[in-house]
C-alpha cells in the first residue's frame, strides 16, 4: 500500500465513525451557504468544516452501524468500482443535484435550493444503503 492509499484508508477509517458520517450528511446544507451568502468567511468556515469532519473522530469501536458500513463500503467501491457500476451514475446525479442547489442558492431561490439539498441528501442515503450492501457482501465472502 503506497502513501496515498495509506492516507485514504486512515481517513476512511476515521470517517466511518457514525458521528463523523452523520454530521457530514446532516450538514450538507452548509455546502450551499457560500453561494447564498457570497461571503468569504462563510466559505472558509464551510471548507474547514468539511476538511476536518472526516478525521475528527476515532475509528469506530464496532462496524454494525449503517453509517460505518456505508463509509467502509464506499472505500471498497473507490478501490474497485466494478463492484457496482451504477454507483458512478448515482454519484453523478447527486453531484448534479447539489450543483443545481448551489445555482439556486446563488440566485437566492429558497424553494429550489431546499429541494436540491434535500434531494442530494436522499440520494446520499440511498448511496449509503448500496455502499453498506457492498461492505456486507465483501465481509461475508472473506
Amino acid at each position: 500500500m503506497d502513501r496515498s492509499q495509506q492516507l485514504r484508508h486512515w481517513m476512511f477509517a476515521r470517517h466511518a465513525h457514525p458521528v463523523s458520517a452523520w454530521t457530514r450528511l446532516l450538514t450538507t446544507p452548509l455546502v450551499v451557504a457560500p453561494f447564498w451568502t457570497r461571503r468569504a468567511d462563510v466559505t472558509a468556515g464551510v471548507v474547514i468544516w468539511f476538511a476536518i469532519n472526516p478525521i475528527m473522530t476515532p475509528e469506530p469501536a464496532d462496524r454494525r452501524s449503517l453509517a460505518t458500513r456505508a463509509i467502509l463500503g464506499e472505500e471498497r467501491w473507490l478501490a474497485h468500482p466494478e463492484l457496482d457500476r451504477t454507483m458512478s451514475a448515482l454519484n453523478a446525479v447527486g453531484l448534479l443535484t447539489l450543483g443545481a442547489a448551489g445555482l439556486a442558492a446563488w440566485h437566492r431561490r429558497k424553494v429550489p435550493t431546499i429541494l436540491g439539498v434535500a434531494a442530494t441528501m436522499a440520494l446520499t442515503l440511498y448511496g449509503w444503503r448500496r455502499y453498506a450492501d457492498l461492505y456486507d457482501a465483501d465481509r461475508h465472502t472473506v
